[in-house]
């Protein structure tokens, strides 16, 4: 990956901030709204909780839990995470933002990952990235022998940091639609 791809994906967590802002500003959040994005939010944080349990940067490829049925639970997670605060803002113009902010980085972050997997697993990604799909998860996994979830690791991959922001959108919505009532 050239490094002018590598200057855009550095642009990916700081337009998060700028699109949470405009969504902020643009929604138009109701209980019926609020509740199911909840419920979506909270499917995606379970993924991206029990992947981060799973998962051990520069030590070793993870293929256990959520990982034996995407190479990337985390983003997985994430999309069911901003879907679900799109559908909390109850607005389509927010749901249409966060699409394009995928589109836009998550393709080319996942291929700049593959190939520093590559670089540093070398054979043994090829053979994880054959046998498991690269977004869309397989229903059928074979639940043999493996690790199991860390808590330890979770906290060290500071994942809870994701569900103390989802708390505060959530809470700003809340206040939002509390005060437009």
């Amino acid at each position: 990956m050239s490094s002018g791809d590598r200057g855009w994906l550095r642009w990916r967590v700081p337009s998060v901030y700028a699109l949470s802002l405009v969504a902020f500003a643009i929604a138009h959040p109701g209980r019926t709204s609020l509740i199911a994005g909840a419920m979506i939010t909270g499917a995606g944080l379970v993924i991206r909780a029990e992947a981060a349990g799973y998962l051990h940067k520069h030590e070793s490829l993870a293929r256990g839990g959520p990982y034996a049925r995407t190479r990337n639970p985390l983003y997985l997670g994430s999309t069911l995470l901003w879907a679900g605060f799109a559908v909390a803002t109850r607005s389509w113009v927010v749901g249409a933002m966060f699409a394009a902010y995928f589109l836009a980085f998550y393709p080319a972050t996942i291929k700049h990952e593959e190939a520093e997997l590559r670089a540093e697993f070398g054979a043994a990604f090829d053979q994880y990235a054959h046998e498991v799909p690269t977004f869309r998860p397989r229903l059928r996994v074979d639940a043999g022998a493996g690790p199991h979830f860390s808590l330890a690791q979770y906290m060290r991959n500071r994942e809870y940091q994701a569900a103390i922001v989802a708390v505060l959108f959530f809470a700003v919505l809340c206040a939002r639609a509390y005060w437009r009532s």
